[in-house]
This record gives C-alpha cells, sequence and structure tokens, in this order.
C-alpha cells in the first residue's frame, strides 16, 4: 500500500499528495515544522512537540488552521492509517498560496501536511563507536535576526553547514555562535561532560530549544547528575570528559573527536551510555 500522507485534511495516496507550486512554503520557505519520533505504535512527546509548533507559528504570524486537539487527532490517524510502530513524523505547516511577494496578507489557505514514515539517520554502528565531527565555518543565524527558536522551513543555515561536515567526511558538525561559542549542531543539541558534570549551551546561545535536549537534561537530574545550561567554547569540548548530541531524529549519540581532537578516551564514556539507556527506557513507557 502506497504511504498515505495527511494534506488539508484529507490523507492521500503519496503519488498524489501535491501543493501549490505558489504556496510560500515552497518559494520563501515559509513555514514551520516538527520531527517527533513514534515509539511501539505511540507519538513520543507529542505535547510538547505540539506546543512548540504552535509557538512558532504565533512567532511568525502563522495561523494554523487546526486546533491542537485536532492536530493531535490528525497526526495520530495518519500514524494509525500507516501502520508506524517505530517511525518518524514530519508535521509541516506552511503560509499557503499566494502571489510572487513577501506580502503574507496576499496568501491564503495554510497547508498542514503530516507524513508518517520510518527512519534511520544514522547507521546502528555509531551509537557504538562514536560520531567524528568538525566545526563549520557557517556559523548559526544572529538571534536578533532570526530566533533560532522558530524550527521554520528556511533551514538554509544548517544546510550550508552541512555540506561542509559531509564535504569533510563527516555527517554532522558543529556551529558556532555570533560570539565563537558553541550552539548546537547541524540538526542536533550538544552536551558535554566534565568532571561528572554535563553542560550544554543555553537557550540565548542562539539554539533550538530541544525537545529531546530537555527530556535528556530531566533525566539527568532526576539522576542526580548536575547539569549546568551556560556558554562554552571549543576549547571546552576538546578537553571534555565525554560528548554527545541529542535530537527527535537523532536520539541520544555519542561524538568521539572534534576537529581531529579525541574526546577523553576516544569512546563513548559511561554518562553518556547511561543516559543513553534512560532515553530508551523512557521510549518504552
Amino acid at each position: 500500500m502506497s504511504l498515505q500522507i495527511y494534506i488539508d485534511g484529507k490523507l492521500l495516496p503519496k503519488e498524489e499528495a501535491k501543493i501549490s507550486v505558489f504556496d510560500h512554503g515552497l518559494l520563501y520557505g515559509d513555514g514551520v515544522f516538527e520531527g517527533i519520533r513514534v515509539y511501539h505504535h505511540k507519538v513520543f512527546l507529542m505535547q510538547e512537540h505540539i506546543d512548540r509548533l504552535y509557538e512558532s507559528a504565533l512567532a511568525i504570524r502563522l495561523e494554523i488552521p487546526l486546533s491542537k486537539p485536532e492536530m493531535i487527532k490528525a497526526i495520530n490517524e495518519t500514524v494509525a492509517a500507516n501502520k508506524i510502530e517505530n517511525g518518524y513524523v514530519r508535521l509541516v505547516v506552511t503560509r499557503g498560496a499566494g502571489s510572487l511577494g513577501l506580502d503574507i496578507r496576499r496568501t491564503s489557505n495554510p497547508q498542514v501536511i503530516i507524513i508518517a514514515d520510518n527512519i534511520s539517520l544514522y547507521d546502528p554502528q555509531l551509537y557504538v563507536d562514536g560520531l567524528k565531527i568538525i566545526t563549520a565555518a557557517t556559523i548559526r543565524n544572529h538571534p536578533a535576526a532570526l530566533s533560532s527558536r522558530v524550527k521554520s522551513l528556511n533551514y538554509l543555515n544548517n544546510i550550508m553547514a552541512k555540506i561542509e561536515g559531509t564535504d569533510a567526511g563527516c555527517i554532522e558538525a558543529l556551529m558556532l555562535n555570533h560570539k565563537g561559542e558553541v550552539a548546537e549542531c547541524t540538526g542536533d543539541n550538544i552536551f558535554i561532560i566534565k568532571n561528572g558534570i554535563v553542560k550544554t549551551p543555553p537557550i540565548d546561545a542562539g539554539i533550538l530549544e530541544g525537545i529531546t535536549r530537555n527530556a535528556v537534561i530531566k533525566l539527568a537530574e532526576q539522576s542526580g547528575i548536575a547539569v549546568e545550561q551556560s556558554s562554552f567554547m571549543r576549547h571546552d569540548i576538546f578537553v571534555a570528559d565525554e560528548c554527545f548530541l541529542t535530537g527527535s531524529a537523532a536520539e541520544v549519540i555519542p561524538v568521539v573527536a572534534l576537529d581531529g581532537r579525541t574526546i577523553g578516551n576516544g569512546k563513548p564514556g559511561p554518562i553518556t551510555k547511561d543516559l543513553n539507556e534512560k532515553f530508551k527506557q523512557l521510549t518504552r513507557e
């Protein structure tokens, strides 16, 4: 059976799922989205993702044509229609079709698109061995120009940094902010561990407030592990005992080298492994 895509209130076969070429989501990246995991037929941390979606939409003055309960119902129906046991939901809301111009007053009919499918972001062996990453020359957008807390369809900033990573033979790349501080990776939040303390950049470092990031912070605190949300530099990653990334698609994945410097002993560390296991337990609840 063909993948069933939710568009504008209907479930359509993938081959029939289309939007207008005049949609401002396509023309200008004008819209918002969420990437959500499904575990054991259940959409994971649904409410947190829905709340962030609507906050992003509010920030860009995009009126979502569904209420939150209606959106949740549509997501669950799409997951069920595609018989997704363990997979991924891409939820997109576009500005809608309009004229060739930036004026949002000349757009109409915002499109809600829900794709439920299977996903495998990284090779399973990388969760055992860890990632080697580089620092991209492309920095994160200045937060005064475009808030990183808006999960918009405009991902060119991240894509340019991702190109640098793949050109260097790495599948992920670190991005700094306009002050030269560590921000996040192209698709994941970053954590380091030094002397038993978990540290991650704060929201005002110009990062997306990751749903998985917040879940891991909570898991660490519940385990009695000290967590600091404070700024740090590349040097702090070089000399860290451990490092890992978090994201809805990536989950929790260790990093063992940055820019040719080995982190710790070059293997995933004990706290990373412990938090990864606790996160897996959370997905089974």
